[in-house]
């Protein structure tokens, strides 16, 4: 058994939690530079949380400019251990509605621009990422969810776009009919991958706030008219993470899909060989094993 912390990764519109006890910003340090903004932590029914406003408070990060090492990194050095994401996201599917959340499970990645990995020459390491979110914490999120009177869809194939730009009508058809992805956003990768690095339980809440272009009856993506149903997301996810303390408890076991061990033999560069300016940088994300 080990003591539980639950971490919540913001997206737009949502910038601290509602009735935190003993509520406290602080900036963490990381080898990996600046996180977006202050952590908050304290706690909610005896749980103690930390949450990261992925785009920084008035929401001065880019997509692609957003330091996910560093913001990975800080939650780590903070004792996280499971990490919820939420994030606004389009739908490519009619059933996927504006207003209904997302549990998602798996990820197609087509960003361009961003760091992806802790690891790099000096320090070789390979993680699965065939089933990229924690089971267990996602059921967790769907039934606060449910309990929040939220319609949640569980699993779904999330589209990572590079941005800031909306996707153009070809490509949000190819990645609907084609592909097969369920939704679209930009921030959620490379932050899975990261956090399967990390060795953290990650889950992806897509908050839908509109029709991606390929939908007939919609046109195209209205910014107007995703601020709108923002709006009202995020209300209801602040509700879903205040229920998820009750859900998961103060306490955990390991992991169950084996979330908070992926390093276990994932990394191959031989210990003589390592990197020590590296190996200092990965002390917080990879200590477990580097120790």
């Amino acid at each position: 058994m080990s003591t539980a912390k639950i971490g919540v990764i913001g997206g737009s519109g949502i910038y601290d939690i509602d009735g935190l006890q003993d509520p406290k910003w602080q900036q963490v340090e990381s080898p990996w530079g600046v996180p977006s903004d202050e952590l908050l932590t304290g706690q909610l029914a005896d749980v103690e949380m930390v949450f990261l406003p992925r785009h920084g408070r008035g929401h001065v990060h880019a997509p692609s400019d957003v330091p996910y090492r560093a913001n990975i990194d800080a939650l780590k050095r903070l004792g996280v251990t499971d990490v919820v994401s939420v994030s606004a996201c389009g739908s490519f599917r009619d059933e996927m509605e504006p207003g209904h959340f997302v549990l998602v499970d798996q990820f197609i990645d087509r960003t361009t621009q961003r760091a992806s990995s802790f690891f790099s020459s000096g320090c070789v390491g390979h993680v699965s990422l065939a089933h990229p979110t924690c089971p267990r914490l996602s059921a967790a999120c769907a039934a606060a969810a449910r309990a929040e009177g939220i319609t949640v869809h569980e699993g779904g194939t999330y589209l990572a776009m590079e941005g800031p730009q909306f996707s153009t009508l070809a490509e949000s058809r190819m990645y609907r009919e084609s592909w097969g992805a369920d939704v679209i956003g930009m921030t959620n990768i490379p932050e899975a991958k990261l956090a399967r690095e990390a060795e953290l339980c990650y889950t992806s809440v897509a908050m839908i706030t509109d029709y991606d272009s390929w939908h007939p009856d919609h046109g195209e993506v209205d910014v107007t008219e995703i601020i709108k149903t923002l709006i009202g997301n995020s209300a209801q996810a602040k509700g879903m993470v205040a229920r998820l303390p009750q859900l998961l408890g103060a306490t955990r076991t390991p992991c169950p899909a084996g979330c908070d061990r992926a390093l276990d033999y994932a990394i191959l560069t031989a210990p003589e060989a390592r990197d020590p300016v590296l190996l200092s940088k990965l002390d917080a994300v990879a200590g477990r094993v580097l120790r």
